[in-house]
C-alpha cells in the first residue's frame, strides 16, 4: 500500500459516479533515492565551510550514479507500467520520476483502485479521486504516484487590491499609480550594485502560460537592457502553453514571476518558464527544473498545492542542493500558520494548498510592506506585510519536519513563538504588499495593486543571479542552497550589514491572535529579513583577497625574475621606476590576468640597463 493518496475530504462526500473508463490520465510515478544516509552527510559537507567538500557540487550525472534509482529499478517500473497497459510518456535522466499515460481502466487496474467523481466542496467543479490507497507489488521501487486525483489544482500565491483605495505609494510605475516597478526593487535591495545577472538564468515553476507581448512590454517600459533577456518555455504534461482564460487563469502569476526576475536582474541571459497546465503534476515540473540544464542555478516557485509533504518532492529538492541550485518558494499569503497538521491553516495540512511551504530543503520567502524615499529612489523602511482578515505573510512551525541543523543557532526560538524541535518558517522575505505593477492578459497594458509572496520569491531568485554572477566572475562555484550560509551570517557580527532586520508588524489573524510578531533578528513573519545589497552578495559569494604580492625577486646575468601573485581572474599591472623620490615616474611594463593558481612569473630583461630599478604591482582599475 502507498499511503497518503486518498484526499481525506472524500470520507465526508458522496460520489456522483465513476470516472469514465475511457478517459485519459497522465500519471507521474516516483522512485526512491539510494544511499540516503550517505547523501544527507554529503549535503551537510557541501554547505559546511570547514569541510573539504564545501561547495564541491555534483553534476546531475554524478548525482544519479551515486544516489539515483538504478537503471535496473527504473526498468522494473517501466515493465510494470507496460504490463498493465500504461504507456511510457516520458523518462527522466535522473530516474526519479517516470511519466505514464493511459485510460482510466488501465490505471485502476495497475494500482488496484476505483476512481470516483465527487462535487468539490469549495470550488464550482467536480473532481475525481481514488477511494482506497493504491497498492503495488511489494518489491517494486515506487514511493508515490501523482495524478490519481484532481481534487487539488495548484494555486498561485498572489493578491489583487483596489488601487483606488490603497494608501499613497512611492513607486515608479509608468501609469502614475505609484506602484513599484522595474528598477525600484534594485534601488531598495541592491542599491549601487553594478551586477545585473549577466551570464545567469532564472527558472520559474508555472501551471499556466504567458503572452510574449506582455513580457516584451514590461521589458521595454523598465529598460536597462531587459529587452535582451531571452524568454524560453519548457512545456510539460501535454500542456500547449496557451494561457487559460477566465476566473481560473494563472496568467497573471506567470507574467509577474518572469517580470520580477528581470526587474531584479536586468542582465539575465535567459528566463526559463517550466509550464504544465492548470492540473499539471508538481513533481514532474520540479524534476524537469532539476534535470533540464545544470546551468540554471536559481529557481522560483510562487504556487502551492495540497497533499502535504511527499517523498519524491523532498528527493528532488535534496538533489537540487547537491548540484548547487538555489530554490526560492513563496511561503504563502494566509498570515500565520496555525499549529498542527490538521489545523485550520496548518502548513502541513494535506487539504490545503500550502505545500511545499514547510520544506527544509529550499528557502522559504515571506513578505514585507516596503516604504521607499522619492519615486522608488532609495530604501526607507519595512514592516511585516499584513492586510488583515487572514491575508499577509505566512509563517509558522512545521508539524512534519524536524528543525534543520542550520536553524538551531537561532536563540530563544520559543520566545519568538517558534520551535526548537521543528522547522520554522520563513527564512527570508521581500516586498509583498499590494503595491506592485505588472503587465499580463495579452494586451500589453499594465495593472497595479498586485501583491503577495508570489512577488517575493522571484525577486529573491533575481537577487541570487547577482550573487552567482559575482561567484562566476572570480571562478567560484555557485552559492547553491543558501540557508546554511544565511543562518551562519545571522549568528555572526555581519548580520546587521547583510540584512534589513524587520522588527515591526505581525502576521496575526482571527485564528492566530497572538502569533506571530516581528522582533529583533529571526522571526516567524519575515525570517531573517530582506537583502542589504552588496554586503549580502559579498557574504554569499566572497571576493578573493586581491592584494597584489611581489613574493620573490632574483637578479641573475643582468635580468631580474619576479614572482608575483594575486587573485585568480583579476588583472594586475607591473610598474617600475628608477627613482623612488619621483612618484610620478612609475611606468607600466607588463599587464597580466592571473590564472587559476593566482601566480605570475615575469622576467624583466631591461633591468641590466639601469643601476637601480624599483618594482610596484597594482590591481588594475
Amino acid at each position: 500500500m502507498l499511503p497518503g493518496h486518498v484526499p481525506s475530504v472524500v470520507a465526508g462526500l458522496k460520489p456522483t459516479g465513476r470516472l469514465p473508463a475511457t478517459n485519459h490520465l497522465f500519471v507521474a510515478i516516483g522512485l526512491p533515492l539510494r544511499n540516503q544516509a550517505v547523501l544527507n552527510e554529503l549535503l551537510r559537507q557541501l554547505y559546511d565551510p570547514h569541510s573539504t567538500n564545501f561547495h564541491k557540487f555534483l553534476t546531475p550525472p554524478e548525482f544519479t550514479a551515486r544516489f539515483g534509482p538504478t537503471e535496473r529499478d527504473y526498468e522494473a517500473v517501466i515493465r510494470f507500467a507496460e504490463a498493465n497497459g500504461l504507456t511510457v510518456a516520458r523518462t527522466h535522466p535522473n530516474r526519479v520520476v517516470l511519466d505514464v499515460e493511459s485510460s482510466v481502466s488501465n490505471v485502476e487496474q495497475a494500482f488496484h483502485v476505483t476512481l470516483r467523481v465527487y462535487r468539490h466542496p469549495t470550488e464550482a467543479r467536480d473532481f475525481f479521486a481514488l477511494d482506497t490507497e493504491p497498492s503495488i507489488p511489494a518489491n517494486l521501487p515506487v514511493i508515490d504516484v501523482e495524478g490519481l486525483s484532481d481534487y487539488s489544482r495548484p494555486h498561485p500565491k498572489l493578491r489583487k487590491t483596489d488601487a483606488t483605495v490603497a494608501a499613497p505609494k512611492a513607486g515608479s510605475a509608468p501609469d502614475g499609480s505609484g506602484d513599484y516597478f522595474g528598477n525600484d526593487f534594485r534601488n531598495a535591495y541592491a542599491p549601487g550594485v553594478t551586477l545585473t545577472g549577466t551570464g545567469q538564468m532564472v527558472g520559474v515553476l508555472e501551471f499556466d502560460g504567458f503572452y510574449s507581448s506582455d513580457i516584451a512590454a514590461y521589458a521595454t517600459e523598465a529598460g536597462n537592457g531587459r529587452t535582451n533577456i531571452v524568454i524560453q518555455t519548457v512545456l510539460l504534461d501535454s500542456y500547449n502553453g496557451v494561457p487559460t482564460k477566465g476566473r481560473n487563469s494563472g496568467n497573471d502569476e506567470v507574467s509577474l514571476d518572469i517580470e520580477m526576475a528581470m526587474a531584479m536582474a536586468p542582465g539575465l541571459s535567459k528566463i526559463i518558464s517550466f509550464e504544465a497546465g492548470p492540473y499539471g503534476l508538481p513533481n514532474d515540473v520540479l524534476n524537469s527544473m532539476l534535470t533540464f540544464s545544470n546551468t540554471v542555478k536559481q529557481l522560483s516557485c510562487s504556487w502551492g498545492w495540497s497533499g502535504g509533504p511527499t517523498n519524491t518532492t523532498d528527493n528532488i529538492f535534496k538533489s537540487m542542493e547537491a548540484v548547487g541550485q538555489s530554490f526560492f518558494n513563496a511561503s504563502g499569503d494566509s498570515d500565520a500558520f496555525t499549529a498542527g497538521a490538521g489545523s485550520v491553516n496548518g502548513v502541513d495540512n494535506p487539504f490545503l494548498d500550502n505545500a511545499p511551504s514547510s520544506s527544509p530543503y529550499i528557502t522559504q520567502v515571506g513578505g514585507t510592506t516596503l516604504t521607499m524615499n522619492g519615486t522608488g529612489a532609495t530604501y526607507a523602511s519595512e514592516t511585516v506585510w499584513n492586510q488583515g482578515g487572514g491575508v499577509g505573510s505566512s509563517g509558522g512551525v512545521s508539524s512534519y519536519y524536524a528543525i534543520p541543523g542550520w536553524q538551531t543557532n537561532i536563540s530563544n526560538l520559543a520566545g519568538r513563538g517558534g520551535s526548537a524541535s521543528f522547522r520554522n518558517i520563513p527564512d527570508v522575505a521581500m516586498n509583498a504588499d499590494e503595491d506592485m505593477y505588472i503587465i499580463y492578459g495579452g494586451k500589453g497594458q499594465g495593472s497595479d495593486g498586485w501583491g503577495g509572496t508570489s512577488f517575493a520569491a522571484p525577486l529573491w531568485a533575481g537577487f541570487m543571479a547577482l550573487v552567482n554572477q559575482q561567484a562566476a566572475a572570480v571562478s567560484s562555484p555557485p552559492a547553491g542552497f543558501i540557508n546554511p550560509a544565511i543562518y551562519g551570517i545571522a549568528a555572526g557580527p555581519n548580520y546587521a550589514s547583510c540584512f534589513h532586520d524587520i522588527t515591526t508588524g505581525n502576521n496575526t489573524w482571527r485564528s492566530s491572535p497572538n502569533l506571530f510578531y516581528a522582533t529583533n533578528g529571526y522571526d516567524l513573519c519575515t525570517g531573517l529579513g530582506t537583502p542589504n545589497g552588496q554586503n549580502l552578495i559579498n557574504a554569499l559569494a566572497p571576493l578573493p583577497n586581491t592584494t597584489p604580492l611581489i613574493t620573490r625577486i632574483v637578479a641573475d646575468n643582468g635580468s631580474v625574475a619576479l614572482s608575483l601573485g594575486g587573485a585568480p581572474g583579476y588583472t594586475y599591472i607591473l610598474e617600475m621606476t628608477t627613482n623612488l623620490g619621483l612618484p610620478g615616474d612609475w611606468q607600466p611594463i607588463a599587464t597580466n590576468t592571473l590564472g587559476t593558481n593566482g601566480v605570475w612569473q615575469f622576467t624583466d630583461p631591461q633591468a641590466k640597463n639601469f643601476t637601480q630599478r624599483f618594482y610596484l604591482l597594482e590591481l588594475a582599475p
